[in-house]
């Protein structure tokens, strides 16, 4: 995977009226669990779906979740 633009994949979700949480959880790293977390949420997902995310790494979260918002219908920068 290429190097990702994290605020700019942010930025484009806002303007889509998708709500965005990218999360490092310093007591999950500590304990050797998968720190980073991203949720998304809102337009143009549908209202009950919700994409989240764990993972050990941000490349392994943004490999999880960036073709899964793009099946939903989100547009985002390659």
């Amino acid at each position: 995977m290429a190097p990702v633009d994290v605020v700019a994949i942010m930025e484009a979700l806002a303007e889509q009226g998708t709500t965005v949480l990218f999360k490092a959880d310093a007591e999950r790293m500590a304990e050797g669990r998968k720190p980073w977390t991203f949720v998304a949420s809102g337009a143009p997902l549908r209202d009950d779906v919700l994409v989240r995310t764990d993972a050990a790494s941000v490349k392994q979260r943004l490999e999880a979740c960036l073709p899964r918002l793009r099946e939903l219908g989100s547009s985002l920068p390659k």
